[in-house]
């Protein structure tokens, strides 16, 4: 059994971890560390779990008793504990905040997308979980990388749940205000842009295109929809080559031929696509659960990597039929 440990339990993303791995048959979840909530049950903040376990929050830290660290920390805080604290080298560490995403001098950890680095990450200790915008994005645009045709400006635009934003109200997550609207934010300068382009770059190093992208606040709990379209002067026969033969070997990337929703993501580790040909335009639908795929389920993905286990071990999620 991998003994697991969880630092930093009370957001939703940790929420969705302790659920996964509570499910995994190959963990035993040891421990979950919130300072601000030790003592109390997992189930006082995250009510979901109500029946599936007693266990309560800790400020200790019992590194001994654990293979692996996941931090579910805010952005900043990883790095700054991990300067603070000594780890035992033996330990892996799974980090879902933005901190060691980036490409940087000094930074061992690996980017923890598995359709773009599986063999690296069964070899690494460190993963930097990516963000969940960017993993719905990339995944619509890694085949066309790998080919080099990422030859035109890429047009984006993605509409996200609120869940998105973290569990601290703030004046655009309140009910009242998300409730039956939508807004822009971030338009062409969000985080996550970074990231995409590295992973881009990686496949196709002369990649230089404007990414031109509007994020969408949604009115619903969770999910991301992301419809992306560029140039694309093939056939719709030779993009959809491209991508079936990309993901041959991605258990949970689905490519769809016909139209997609978030309903057939929500609470899986899928990430669905769908194309489109429309003149010399190739437009690419993606959706995913940013809890899950965006976040705790490509978590999990990324453990059962690094153990050795199967891909979709403990992951196998079904979303409702309504």
């Amino acid at each position: 059994m991998i003994k697991a440990g969880i630092i930093g339990g009370a957001g939703y993303t940790a929420g969705e971890l302790i659920r996964v791995l509570l499910n995994h048959p190959q963990v035993d979840l040891v421990f979950v560390n919130s300072t601000s909530n030790a003592g109390n049950k997992l189930t006082d903040v995250h009510s979901g779990l109500l029946g599936d376990t007693d266990v309560s929050f800790t400020d200790q830290l019992p590194y001994d008793k654990i293979d692996v660290l996941f931090f579910c920390t805010a952005h900043g805080d990883t790095k700054k504990f991990l300067e603070a604290n000594e780890v035992p080298e033996h330990l892996k560490i799974i980090d879902l905040s933005t901190d060691y995403r980036h490409k940087a001098k000094g930074n061992k950890f690996t980017y923890g997308l598995p359709e773009l680095n599986k063999e690296a990450i069964k070899k690494t200790s460190n993963i930097a979980n990516p963000g969940c915008f960017a993993t719905a994005i990339q995944l619509g645009l890694l085949p066309l990388a790998k080919a080099g045709l990422l030859n035109s400006e890429v047009h984006i635009n993605a509409i996200t749940g609120s869940t998105g934003a973290g569990v601290k109200p703030s004046a655009t997550s309140h009910f009242s205000w998300r409730e039956n609207n939508i807004s822009v934010y971030k338009a062409f300068e969000h985080q996550h842009l970074t990231e995409i382009r590295e992973s881009l770059s990686q496949l196709q190093a002369d990649f230089n295109q404007d990414i031109n992208f509007i994020p969408v606040r949604g009115n619903f709990t969770r999910g991301i929809f992301v419809s992306t379209y560029l140039n694309f002067e093939g056939t719709f026969e030779d993009a959809e080559k491209l991508y079936k033969d990309f993901y041959k070997d991605s258990p949970f990337v689905v490519i769809s031929d016909k139209n997609i929703d978030l309903k057939q993501v929500v609470n899986t580790n899928k990430c669905a696509l769908h194309l489109e040909k429309h003149g010399n335009k190739l437009l690419i639908l993606s959706c995913i659960d940013n809890l899950v795929k965006g976040a705790s389920g490509q978590a999990v993905h990324n453990m059962n990597l690094i153990f050795g286990l199967e891909e979709t071990e403990g992951l196998k999620l079904k979303a409702s039929a309504f």
